[in-house]
């Protein structure tokens, strides 16, 4: 057990390097995230005999990363960011990996509520062209994503970031000579694999197509909610409330409410079974 509360002074974030570009676990457990949602959407889809082509999931799929990887950067700028003025003037600088002296210094600062909106915007622009899909499509992405989620999270444990508060369980990590929750893989429990096993059960019995992506919405929210206990609020925003609220469960509440509308919304739009 010493060996895992010591873990991060043994671990090395960063996997190899290219040349002078280095590639973090981080970058590599997002694109796992990605590929793995994937082919866990393909695979439903057989298995359910969806009627959803090959072609359309992947041609979705595309749009759909573009608007998770705008929508979670930029959301971060807006909400995170202690330089969001900075940004606004020079917006060219939000997807930027140099450092002002040339480093390269890769992306840093996600934010998964985010991704959810520009996910949200991308599934629209989709719609356009294939309102006869899109409610099936989404239901897959309810019961895809939570899958690639865990590996999100594990990247960011590797990383070393969106660490936990201060603990005396024993199965804490040593964060700067802190022992803290390891919150990062509550929440890939939580957030990805508790959400992805009650999907999963659920989907047979949902009532209309596009039922599981409001569903899902309540359940992140609610998941998100509680991992949040555990984990350090942003050191540049702190605690909204008390020593307790933080902005993560703040839009963990609006993301609720928001996906109890998408849910009436849908299943007044939808085919009922």
């Amino acid at each position: 057990m010493e060996y895992w509360n010591h873990i991060y002074e043994h671990f090395n974030p960063i996997a190899f390097n290219l040349g002078v570009i280095p590639l973090h676990w981080y970058g590599i457990m997002y694109v796992l995230a990605l590929l793995v949602a994937l082919w866990f959407a393909k695979w439903i889809i057989k298995k359910d005999h969806m009627e959803i082509s090959e072609e359309s999931i992947d041609s979705y799929f595309i749009w759909l990363e573009i608007g998770i990887i705008l929508g979670a950067r930029i959301w971060y700028i807006l909400f995170y960011d202690p330089y969001t003025s900075s940004y606004l003037t020079q917006p060219w600088q939000i997807f930027n990996p140099f450092s002002p002296e040339g480093e390269f210094r890769g992306i840093s600062g996600m934010s998964y509520h985010g991704a959810v909106v520009g996910a949200g915007i991308a599934s629209y622009l989709y719609s356009l062209k294939h309102s006869d899909e899109i409610y099936k499509i989404l239901d897959v992405v309810a019961l895809a994503v939570p899958v690639g989620f865990v590996f999100g999270r594990i990247g960011n444990f590797l990383n070393q970031e969106l660490v936990g508060r201060a603990t005396d369980v024993p199965w804490g990590i040593y964060v700067d000579g802190v022992l803290c929750h390891p919150s990062q893989l509550y929440e890939g429990f939580l957030e990805g694999v508790v959400i992805a096993v009650l999907i999963y059960f659920y989907r047979n019995r949902r009532t209309f197509d596009g039922a599981l992506i409001g569903i899902y919405g309540v359940l992140y929210g609610t998941a998100r909610f509680i991992a949040e206990f555990w984990r350090m609020p942003d050191i540049q925003l702190g605690y909204l409330y008390g020593d307790w609220l933080t902005m993560g469960q703040l839009q963990s509440v609006v993301m609720i409410l928001c996906s109890l509308v998408v849910y009436k919304y849908i299943e007044y739009r939808s085919i009922k079974y």
